[in-house]
């Protein structure tokens, strides 16, 4: 119901989920047509391995190369998007409309979370990273707050002694 939910809200900003999908069903076809996923490394193996298990967009970026704060909002399509294509370097625009992630630079991530820039791509050497666990309302908030727990326990082994600051966003937040 919660992939239902994702394809729904995509049509409802102009994308074709079945072309550009949420990124936790583009994950679930990996998966589904692979058998596995390929390890990319540990945390971005934690982070989709919750995705798939909880059907649920999550996301990991270095915040220390956000320009400004991130913010959710409706594209009119002159930002910018840092992207690779052919193995270089180049720049794309989203749709007049599309609901990107941005911030003072230009889009770091298109389609809500379908594809995500190279500038603020989690790598080895990030101090400082930030996770987001995007959920619909047909997802319960118990669900959501059990993989936002898990995401933090498998951080916490991954590498003791960090510090974690969680924050609910959005309707029914406490």
């Amino acid at each position: 119901a919660h992939l239902a939910a994702w394809a729904e809200t995509f049509r409802k900003f102009g994308a074709k989920p079945q072309r550009t999908p949420c990124s936790a069903e583009a994950l679930r076809k990996r998966v589904l047509r692979d058998g596995s996923l390929p390890s990319l490394d540990p945390i971005v193996d934690l982070y989709n391995a919750i995705s798939i298990e909880y059907a649920i967009p999550v996301g990991g970026e270095n915040i220390e190369a956000y320009v400004g704060s991130p913010q959710l909002v409706v594209a009119d399509g002159t930002e910018p998007f840092d992207t690779m294509k052919e193995g270089a370097p180049a720049f794309e625009y989203p749709d007049a409309g599309e609901v990107v992630w941005r911030d003072d630079k230009g889009v770091t991530c298109r389609r809500w979370n379908w594809r995500q820039g190279v500038r603020t791509r989690l790598g080895a050497d990030a101090k400082c990273m930030w996770f987001i666990l995007e959920s619909l309302p047909t997802m319960p908030l118990e669900a959501l707050t059990e993989a936002g727990d898990k995401l933090i326990e498998g951080l916490r082994q991954m590498m003791p002694g960090v510090r974690i600051e969680s924050s609910l966003i959005g309707p029914g937040a406490k």
